[in-house]
């Protein structure tokens, strides 16, 4: 409405009561020295379109062009943020002025808060275009106040004194906005991001239980907008992404990831997780996928485990060219066994000391020699000086005349299908949680040991990681990385995200007894402020009129309300309100209420109306380097 009312002023824009649209384009692209007058007459659309770089003033046309080619200024702000339709591909320009292949769906250039809380809410959710509501974004996306401060530990439950910044945190409120609090702390941390996000299948093999009856255009909106935030907590030219997801949306995930991470490598793992098939018409599902985004030209994966009885084995000594002693006089040394096993290494030989066999004894000692069943002398494939670094990769094979040492390695490149019986989604996801927690809301979680080999495959050689996960779920992550840190003494750090209810009577709860039984860790919690979500709560819980009522009283003394709302033509028709059912009445009270005020900001921590304590006050100043 401002910026068509500043056009106004210019009659070359005008003609018969319409805005020119191609005028204002065509001159916008001349960069006509009138029209930009007029915009810099104006603060509100100068601060919009003008960017200040060391005092001169530059205008952003690309962004002011998009603007004006959105059908007249959206002015109804309500349909604006609800059924935009998105055009735009990853770089911001309309499909139809790319020369490009890009992943287009409705609401591509919205954001998409995805603030539900309980397992059977049905949310009427506002996408929010990112041209025609920056304001509204920038506050959305501010940092928040965060409140109900608890340590726990292998002894309980025990209030906060001091943050350390080595602190695992489980973080219970929207992911969206958590990130984005998260971002004021963590930006360019984080080694690995493991998600498990919803599949989007709406069927019992859910991995938790939230909103998974996404639309697809729906659903690729949720998660851009928070693999957009993300990013930004990854370490630049280090950090790792790894995506869980199943056939529903792998291949749209897929063209996403290469739209957004297109800097980096992008490979989907076919993990094998329920062996015993969930039937299909066609064909019996028994597979997931895993998408590893990792920095383009750099080594992030390490090797995998390779269990013992899958290791070939292979004869350390020597054959064939250039393997007689006299061709690498360091690698011609005894290699001492005791009760079968090699317990060290000798000393290289002079050149005039021969063993009088290949395997001599030496008390309950034997010296094993790299000598053939010929008697020629050959060597060993590693020198004297080396041989220490892999002996956990020998073994000594008894023989009918003594040992032969064998070499076997127990790593390997990964590979881009994974089988083990440890990944069944039943026995080490299902049966596990159950043990932790009796009674929680999952029926498929994640099994524990296909998340630990995801972040192994990682973080196996920094013991010092931050590992991020937010789609927390029930937990695996985080006791994926405690398991991490037990068989290594790591000190890995985990941040987890979870806005659903359950996170205290299942997340929190099972990473809470995996400390308690290892005996060893501990974690932080603590919740995004609520302030209008508090509203929300009561109006959902709400089971007659006369309690949304009193709701509504005192809504309209503390709530923040859309600014949508007239409160004046609402007592005006106050009685039609009365004669609206009980679900409608909720589904009005829930759309007044101003959905960027869901929490505090943290901008406004200091403001009594809000009613943050001082131990709050102190701790949020720790958390986020306030001083």
């Amino acid at each position: 409405d401002e910026l068509a009312a500043l056009l106004k002023q210019d009659t070359r824009f005008w003609a018969e009561g319409q805005l020119l649209k191609n005028q204002v384009i065509e001159h916008a692209l001349k960069l006509d020295k009138d029209l930009l007058r007029l915009l810099l007459s104006h603060p509100r659309l100068k601060e919009h379109f003008f960017a200040d770089v060391d005092g001169v003033l530059v205008f952003d046309k690309e962004k002011f062009i998009r603007f004006v080619n959105n059908k007249a200024f959206l002015p109804d702000s309500y349909t604006s943020f609800k059924n935009k339709i998105g055009l735009m591909t990853e770089d911001g320009h309309y499909l139809s002025e790319s020369r490009e292949v890009a992943l287009a769906w409705p609401y591509k250039d919205c954001v998409l808060e995805g603030g539900q809380t309980k397992e059977d809410q049905k949310r009427d959710e506002i996408f929010r275009n990112t041209i025609l509501a920056p304001d509204e974004i920038d506050r959305l996306f501010e940092p928040k106040v965060l409140t109900n401060w608890k340590r726990y530990n292998a002894e309980g439950e025990h209030p906060i004194t001091e943050i350390r910044e080595t602190d695992n945190l489980i973080l219970k409120g929207n992911n969206l906005l958590a990130l984005h609090s998260l971002k004021k702390r963590f930006a360019g941390k984080v080694k690995l991001i493991y998600i498990d996000p919803p599949y989007n299948t709406g069927g019992n093999a859910d991995t938790f239980a939230y909103n998974n009856n996404f639309k697809h255009s729906t659903w690729l909106t949720f998660i851009k907008n928070r693999l957009e935030v993300a990013k930004d907590l990854l370490i630049k030219d280090e950090g790792v992404l790894i995506i869980a997801i199943d056939d529903n949306e792998q291949p749209n995930l897929g063209v996403l990831l290469r739209e957004m991470f297109n800097d980096y490598e992008i490979h989907c793992i076919t993990i094998v997780h329920n062996p015993r098939g969930v039937q299909g018409t066609n064909f019996s599902y028994t597979h997931e996928y895993a998408f590893f985004v990792l920095p383009k030209g750099r080594k992030s994966i390490g090797n995998r485990k390779i269990p013992e009885d899958e290791i070939t084995w292979s004869n350390l000594r020597n054959w064939g060219g250039e393997s007689l002693r006299e061709d690498a006089k360091n690698c011609f040394y005894p290699i001492i066994v005791e009760s079968d096993k090699i317990i060290g290494f000798g000393d290289v030989l002079d050149d005039d000391e021969h063993p009088e066999a290949q395997t001599v004894r030496d008390g309950n000692r034997f010296l094993v020699y790299p000598i053939d069943k010929n008697g020629i002398e050959r060597k060993w494939r590693y020198a004297r000086q080396t041989i220490d670094d892999i002996k956990h990769l020998l073994r000594a094979k008894k023989t009918e005349s003594g040992y032969e040492i064998e070499i076997g390695k127990d790593f390997g490149t990964y590979r881009t299908v994974w089988e083990d019986p440890r990944y069944d989604a039943n026995i080490y996801g299902t049966q596990l949680v159950n043990s932790l927690v009796p009674d929680n809301t999952f029926d498929f979680p994640k099994s524990l040991w296909n998340v630990y080999d995801c972040l192994y495959a990682v973080v196996a050689n920094d013991k010092n990681a931050i590992v991020l996960d937010f789609f927390a779920g029930s937990g695996t992550t985080a006791h994926a990385v405690l398991e991490l840190n037990k068989e290594d003494g790591g000190n890995r750090q985990f941040i987890l995200c979870e806005q659903m209810d359950y996170v205290e009577t299942v997340t929190v709860e099972r990473v809470r007894r995996v400390i308690e039984e290892m005996g060893q860790g501990d974690f932080n919690y603590c919740e995004l402020m609520e302030l209008n979500g508090r509203f929300a709560e009561r109006i959902q819980a709400a089971l007659d009129k006369v309690t949304l009522q009193t709701i509504w009283q005192e809504m309209q003394e503390k709530a923040h309300l859309s600014y949508r709302l007239d409160i004046r033509k609402f007592n005006e028709h106050a009685a039609e309100f009365t004669d609206l059912s009980l679900e409608e009445q909720k589904r009005f009270l829930l759309e007044t209420l101003d959905a960027n005020q869901l929490y505090v900001n943290l901008s406004e921590m200091d403001d009594e109306t809000y009613g943050v304590s001082e131990a709050d006050k102190r701790l949020n100043k720790l958390f986020y380097n306030l001083g």
